[in-house]
This record gives structure tokens, sequence and C-alpha cells, in this order.
């Protein structure tokens, strides 16, 4: 069985060694031109890595590019994974492997297929989340499941905690798969579209406070986009008020001292970390 990987982030890279931690290796590892990593943020280089592990790399611009293409069936992969990589991926990828392409998503599908799985978890207050293996159709996260690892949430869970918990998930769930599709032991089952929800993609500005809603959604956004998300945040008297960490409290006396408090129609939230700036135009 040969193997090949897509990846541009650190998340990539862990599963990666994640596989080699379990025995196994990649015979193709594709990864943007060094220009293109320079430009995005978060994107780490492979070449280390691969000069220890002695396995080929091939950087691209574009995923589709005929020149990954033909990378992926020169060296004959049967699977091909794909995490940590912005562009989707056409028909032909997901046909150039011999038996597929995997991905991993931060849900437990159908639940959560789109965009934006760590604060919309934390937003519906979910009691658990999680991610899922699976192999790659042409539809947004609708392919068959090959394996999910849960999640359990608390009322206390924040986006980084999550972010760490999810990222800890995955190559977990790497090293238990793994040596079964390398033995061919895998029997991917088919979502159950019935039950699959869809979470739209968010953006900086969705975080601003709704001051006439609950104080109870006030401090789980707060949680939800915290770091390394932008954060929840408030515009007044020309400055930008940006909660990192908050807690409900009964009056303003328990809040300490210099610490703003926002009031919402049923409630207090005072800010235990925050940043203040002025907005400019």
């Amino acid at each position: 069985m040969r193997f090949g990987f897509v990846t541009c982030v650190q998340l990539g890279l862990s599963c990666m060694e994640a596989i080699y931690d379990v025995g196994g290796k990649l015979d193709l590892v594709l990864t943007l031109e060094d220009d293109m990593a320079q430009a995005k943020s978060g994107r780490v280089y492979l070449d280390e890595f691969f000069r220890r592990n002695a396995a080929e790399i091939v950087k691209v611009r574009n995923i589709n590019h005929p020149d990954a293409i033909q990378a992926i069936r020169t060296h004959e992969i049967d699977w091909l994974f794909i995490i940590g990589w912005s562009q989707i991926a056409r028909s032909d990828v997901l046909n150039a492997p011999a038996k597929g392409v995997i991905g991993i998503h931060p849900t437990l599908l159908p639940t959560g297929r789109g965009r934006a799985a760590i604060p919309w978890a934390i937003l519906k207050g979910l009691e658990q989340t999680g991610v899922t293996m699976f192999k790659l159709d042409e539809g947004v996260d609708t392919g068959p499941i090959i394996a999910q690892h849960a999640i359990p949430l608390t009322p206390q869970t924040d986006a980084g905690e999550l972010y760490r918990a999810v990222d800890s998930a995955h190559i977990a769930l790497m090293k238990d798969v793994f040596p079964k599709l390398q033995a061919g032991r895998i029997e991917p089952r088919p979502q159950e579209d019935t039950l699959a929800t869809e979470w739209p993609g968010r953006k900086p500005e969705d975080g601003r406070f709704d001051m006439s809603g609950s104080v109870i959604e006030a401090e789980r956004l707060v949680r939800a986009v915290t770091k390394p998300y932008p954060g929840a945040y408030i515009d007044r008297d020309g400055e930008r008020l940006v909660v990192w960490r908050a807690r409900i409290v009964a009056d303003r006396q328990s809040a300490g001292d210099g610490a703003p408090v926002l009031e919402f129609k049923d409630g207090l939230l005072q800010a235990v970390e925050w940043d203040s700036y002025p907005i400019r135009d």
C-alpha cells in the first residue's frame, strides 16, 4: 500500500509524524511552493522532515494542477491524505489515487458540515464534538466515514482548549487508523444525510456583542471566538474593547477594580482578560 500526503500547516506535519510513529511511511508529499508558504500565515516547511525520512516532496501552486495529479499517478499512490489545505480538490485529484483521498473534519459528521467548526460547537452549546476521518467526494464533507474521535465539551470549554483537543484528536485518529489502512482493514460507511447539519463560515465582525441579547449568549461568544480567533468585541466611546475571557457576575461590586463590565438584558458580564485600543477610521 502506497500513501501520499498534502499539507502546508503544522497540524498536517503532526499527522505525518504520527504515521511514522506507528511504523508507517509516506511515498509522496505535496506542499506549497516556498514563495506561497511565506505569504500564508501558519504555514510550515516540510523539507527537513522529509530529508530525515527519505520521502519525496513535490511543491505545487495548486493541488489541481496537472503536475500535482501526475505526481500522484507516477508514484502509484493508493491513499492520499489532504489535511490543512485550503484549496478544494477537484475530481481529477480525487480520482488520481487508486483507492481514494482521505480528509479529516473537526466535527462528528454528519453534524457540522462546512466551516468554523470550533466556534460553532461552543456557540451551539453542544455537549460533545469531535473529529471525523472520511473519504473525500465532490460534496462538502459528505463522503463516507472511516473513523471518528469524540471530544467532550463543558460549559467552560473555550476555543483555545477545543483547538488543542482537536489537534490531539487528529493525531490519535491517525495513529489508530493508519495501520488499518496499511492492512486494508477499513470499511467506510455512508453518512446519514437526513441527520446532516451545515455550519456557515464566520467573519471577525460576527464577534460583535449583541448588547440587547442574553448575557449567557455573550459569555458563550467570548469562549467561542477567543484566541486563536479574533475575539468578541464592542465599540464604544471611540475605542474597541476585545474580550478574551469573561465571567457572569451578580452585580458591579462583584467585578474587580478597573475591569470592564458589560450590561445585557438579563445580567452583567465582567471582562477577565481584554484589550482596548482606539478605533481608527
